[in-house]
């Protein structure tokens, strides 16, 4: 059987999170004006939609969240990332935090407030996604930095 693809990673990757969901134009929705994900590709199928969302700037290294929305589910409630699992998204300063809390606030999906909380954890706030799946921002919770302390530095070039 011949490859579909010419181009795939130079070593094994992490390359994604599926997210079940029944309505999958809301989660696009809320995705694309609440976080840094950008629509990727969609697609439909007979078994129903699919659709990632991914940052621009990861090319060399992609991560998307794939959302699922199965035909045959999309009238049943979808399990939810619970009860403490959540979907984290590090922000570049407490201005930004206290920005989506309010945004959030204002229509009606905050979930936890602005928080200072001891390192590692950094400034958190969360807020829900349409089917009630948590979304952590934080700033300097120090994934970023620890990754770039341990492998390599901002060109990332360890570990490649």
């Amino acid at each position: 059987m011949a490859d579909e693809y010419a181009l795939h990673p130079p070593v094994a990757r992490w390359t994604h999170i599926a997210v079940p969901c029944s309505d999958i134009d809301a989660m696009i929705d809320w995705y694309t004006r609440y976080t840094p994900l950008e629509l990727l590709d969609r697609r439909e199928d007979a078994d129903g939609y699919g659709a990632w969302l991914g940052q621009r700037d990861m090319v060399e290294k992609p991560f998307v969240l794939v959302l699922v929305s199965f035909f045959r589910d999309q009238d049943k409630k979808q399990p939810i990332l619970a009860p403490f699992a959540h979907i984290g998204i590090e922000l570049t300063s407490r201005a930004e935090i206290d920005a989506i809390a309010e945004r959030g606030k204002g229509e009606g999906c905050l979930s936890w407030p602005p928080t200072e909380m001891p390192p590692p954890i950094g400034y958190i706030c969360a807020l829900t996604d349409p089917e009630g799946n948590v979304v952590e921002f934080s700033y300097d919770q120090g994934v970023y930095a620890k990754a770039n302390e341990v492998w390599g530095g901002e060109s990332g070039a360890a570990g490649s």
